[in-house]
């Protein structure tokens, strides 16, 4: 990223949000030379400064949509600008017409449960020429599979977790709803996964393709199977930084992997400089495409934050909050197989009703999962208590385990 167009967007970040002064310790806007010279952008900042209050002069025209809790047990608030809305669907448009090639006429089916991603769909696929329906995720799942056997979507736009529900609960065979490419949002989709998928589907593993993103900074990269790899898409400065960067006591991580770090060139209102993914990437590096080189990693591993995606975003302290109702005594570790998530609790108390109370407590934590979890398009969120002791002191990042 040249000087001249970070001088430009750190005055513009400025100029919206003048807190953001407080976080460059001296560092003269006018003259940064690099990304390196400014701060990470973490969670604490963001629950400090953004999410929590309101960030920016409240005149600015701005849509805000929330999602997971943060330490406060407040959903996060986050800002569009009527320009940040414009580029989404502007950026997210070309690269659904780079994935999907229409060339002949087509119809979508977008079963994304709730959300910005769900929001725009339909204008995203009109854009492209292509004929889109949805389903509301209030839906039960016997409709999500009568709108598929009726309507017979040649693409799928959807996430992992409701594919996986949509897949295993279906009576008939998958194939028969002649879905030919499916385009992914949401969870980690590992390539196995994936090609399992393509199998019950009777289509190629490269008619799926898995795009990346977040709810802060819009879409950010997709996997091209020509490559191999995820590219960053258009306005994306990816960065991949050392684990001890953000939390001193952990561990290196192997050598090819790193936590990303991504700034924004079309982002209005969120100060979108070095912000933290909290996801850990492998192999992250330039790569030459169509003779320009463009960022790209080969793989997302995990995340190290206190957040998940289980159809919507669930955080560690929500789950921990609605735990500690129940059993004070408890220490918590979330385990998340398969798009399956399991909360282990460690407590001397193994009562089955306590746990079967915690589930349905969860269901209404974050109301638009349990509306999933009740109608069948999600996996149930299970509560178990554990077989082995847990350290309760440890940090709310490593609370989450992916096998």
């Amino acid at each position: 990223m040249d000087r001249h167009r970070l001088s430009r967007k750190t005055e513009r970040i400025l100029d919206i949000f003048p807190w953001y002064g407080q976080l460059l310790n001296g560092v003269d806007s006018t003259t940064v030379q690099s990304l390196s010279e400014l701060p990470l952008l973490t969670s604490e900042l963001l629950e400090r400064h953004y999410y929590n209050e309101q960030p920016f002069d409240p005149r600015i025209n701005a849509t805000c949509y929330r999602t997971s809790g943060t330490s406060s047990l407040r959903r996060k608030a986050i800002y569009y600008s009527d320009e940040d809305e414009q580029n989404y669907i502007r950026l997210k448009s070309a690269l659904f017409e780079r994935i999907l090639k229409p060339t002949q006429p087509a119809i979508a089916l977008s079963d994304m449960g709730t959300g910005h991603a769900a929001g725009t769909a339909l204008e995203i696929f009109e854009r492209i020429g292509v004929q889109a329906q949805s389903i509301a995720f209030q839906q039960p799942i016997e409709q999500h599979h009568e709108r598929l056997r009726t309507l017979r979507p040649s693409i799928l736009y959807t996430m992992p977790s409701i594919l996986d529900r949509l897949l295993s609960a279906c009576e008939d065979d998958p194939a028969s709803w002649g879905v030919r490419k499916v385009v992914l949002v949401g969870e980690i989709a590992s390539p196995a996964w994936q090609n399992r998928i393509a199998e019950r589907l009777g289509v190629q593993p490269a008619n799926i393709t898995d795009t990346y993103g977040s709810i802060e900074i819009g879409t950010i990269a997709y996997y091209s199977h020509e490559h191999g790899r995820y590219l960053f898409v258009e306005g994306i400065e990816a960065e991949g930084v050392p684990v001890q960067a953000l939390f001193s006591e952990d561990e290196p991580l192997p050598e090819n992997e790193s936590v990303l770090v991504l700034t924004s060139l079309t982002r209005d209102l969120f100060p979108s400089l070095r912000y933290v993914t909290y996801d850990i990437v492998r192999d992250l590096r330039p790569i030459v495409v169509d003779g320009h080189r463009r960022m790209s990693f080969q793989a997302l591993v995990r995340r190290i934050g206190p957040e998940l995606k289980h159809g919507e975003k669930i955080s560690v302290y929500d789950i921990e909050d609605v735990v500690y109702r129940h059993l004070s005594d408890a220490a918590v570790r979330i385990h998340v197989h398969a798009n399956k998530l399991t909360v282990r609790v460690d407590s001397g108390n193994k009562a089955p009703a306590i746990y079967g109370a915690i589930e349905r407590e969860l269901l209404d934590r974050i109301p638009e999962i349990g509306v999933m979890i009740r109608g069948g398009i999600l996996e149930t969120l299970r509560v178990v208590p554990s077989d082995v002791t847990y350290d309760s002191t440890v940090p709310k990042h490593k609370k989450i385990y992916y096998d």
